[in-house]
């Protein structure tokens, strides 16, 4: 059995209907009426010890939901969650001193106190041992490099260091799962790349599994080989970022500098050809047409001054994803 394993979960939510109009209004205050709304529908999947995942999706998707039930927040309405061998909901109590939860936007650090205070009642809620606490401290604190910031209170911090203070905060008890819901938002790119470097290696270092829910590409890219996508609360994806690149990211510019005209090329393959102040441009499939053939091609009837290849970004290769799944 796996480490985290989801079987057939959904969550239905009933929500009373509000009609406009005073008549409407006097009507539902005796007689109620509600309509039921499927979040999450029937998703499967099965993620092993030591992984990085990223799970992504459009807003309304079904993420949050999903994260709430692995955490233990929410039961769900149908189907099992099993992680390492609990019940999120059901064993609670044991469940989360084995969890770390990190919200890019709510904090769990008190705003008129440095976050060295929260961290001291932190670690008497986790019952931690004064050696133990020390050590696990001073390795966040320096790895994070948030030293300068912790005796500062948290109002005052950048957004970029009190998400450093989140995340030390989070991992004080070393939990084994870790779920991060856009911990980077907001961030500079220095406090990104300290972020982003802090969790690889405590993935490497401590075999820390993490789920990763992010709008930040960039984030899924830097960290997760493995992405799972959902929409519409169903389960679309669930593959290697590396296979998704094949499949979506085929598309090439290629950028041809030269001073002579190109006009005949006929090569199956090329989406589009323009003009452009140094030379032209070419949108190419590579799947269809290979970059050496095209520059081949290109060499053997025009002088070429030089070239810049450009590959299709991970946000351009999830918008086709969302545009095959209709999301």
């Amino acid at each position: 059995m796996s480490f985290i394993n989801v079987d057939c979960i959904s969550k239905t939510f009933k929500v009373a209907k509000r009609n406009s109009g005073l008549k409407a209004a006097l009507k539902s205050f005796f007689k109620r009426e509600y309509t039921y709304i499927d979040a999450v529908k029937n998703v499967s999947f099965s993620i092993e010890k030591g992984e990085i995942v990223g799970y992504i999706g459009p807003n309304g998707a079904g993420k949050s939901t999903t994260i709430k039930m692995l955490s233990g927040i929410l039961l769900p309405t149908a189907g099992n969650i099993r992680v390492n061998g609990l019940d999120p909901f059901k064993d609670r109590k044991k469940y989360v001193s084995n969890i770390g939860v990190v919200f890019g936007q709510r904090s769990q650090l008190s705003w008129d106190i440095p976050a060295e205070d929260t961290f001291d009642l932190l670690k008497d809620i986790y019952d931690l041992s004064d050696k133990e606490y020390l050590k696990t401290k001073t390795e966040l604190v320096n790895l994070l490099n948030i030293q300068e910031v912790m005796k500062q209170p948290v109002r005052s911090l950048s957004l970029g260091q009190r998400m450093r203070c989140e995340i030390a905060a989070s991992l004080l008890h070393k939990p084994k799962i870790l779920f991060l819901d856009e911990p980077t938002i907001g961030l500079d790119a220095e406090s990104k790349k300290i972020v982003r470097d802090f969790i690889k290696k405590l993935n490497k270092n401590h075999k820390t599994t993490v789920i990763l829910t992010t709008h930040d590409m960039t984030d899924i890219e830097a960290l997760a080989k493995r992405i799972i996508l959902i929409g519409k609360g169903e389960l679309l994806y669930d593959g290697t970022l590396s296979n998704l690149k094949k499949k979506y990211g085929s598309y090439k510019e290629v950028l041809v500098s030269t001073n002579e005209k190109i006009d005949k090329i006929r090569l199956k393959g090329i989406i589009k050809k323009s003009k452009n102040i140094n030379g032209y441009s070419f949108i190419i499939d590579s799947n269809v047409l290979s970059l050496s053939k095209l520059l081949n091609n290109l060499s053997l009837k025009y002088v070429i001054n030089d070239i810049d290849i450009k590959n299709e970004s991970i946000d351009d290769v999830i918008l086709k994803l969302y545009h095959d799944y209709e999301i």
